[in-house]
């Protein structure tokens, strides 16, 4: 069933790769309980199939990027992109997109989290195995505020435009 407005995240795990090593937090892969992650924060999240992927990489991850800070003005707190890659993949995806200390590449390599929420969508036809569909959404304290789920194939809603527009 997919997760809809007013849901609590599920009790997922997250990877994500840290260039630079923190009080908490090793160089390389660290894995990060969710619940743990958004609680007491606003974070908008937004899923794509892949990293690389043509859309992904032209638009949806620039969009977030590039209205950072318009979102951290609406009281954003974070901003993650989940995809279906590993954390070492989104580690080095997010460098070349520019995203280090902007966007938080949150690597789901076995679709644990893209499963629970019910955001699957499988491409083993096409060579890629399960992915997660394109969407976005603003979640506060684990809790889910707005959901914008694109029809497949599309790229419309799930930008960093319209989850801005839907701030207060």
């Amino acid at each position: 069933m997919t997760i809809k407005v007013g849901d609590r995240l599920p009790d997922a795990t997250l990877s994500e790769f840290i260039d630079v090593e923190t009080e908490g937090c090793t160089l390389g892969p660290n894995t990060f309980k969710v619940s743990d992650l958004t609680r007491g924060k606003k974070i908008a999240i937004f899923g794509l199939p892949g990293a690389y992927t043509p859309t992904c990489s032209a638009k949806h991850v620039p969009g977030y990027i590039a209205n950072a800070e318009a979102l951290k003005a609406k009281g954003v707190d974070e901003i993650w992109c989940v995809s279906v890659n590993d954390a070492f993949v989104m580690g080095a995806w997010g460098r070349e997109q520019k995203a280090t200390g902007i966007v938080r590449m949150m690597g789901d390599g076995s679709a644990e989290f893209t499963k629970a929420i019910g955001m699957e969508f499988d491409l083993t036809a096409r060579g890629m195995g399960v992915r997660s569909q394109r969407y976005s959404m603003l979640v506060e304290d684990g809790v889910v505020k707005q959901l914008n789920l694109e029809a497949p194939g599309k790229f419309e809603v799930s930008n960093a435009e319209t989850l801005l527009g839907q701030l207060g």
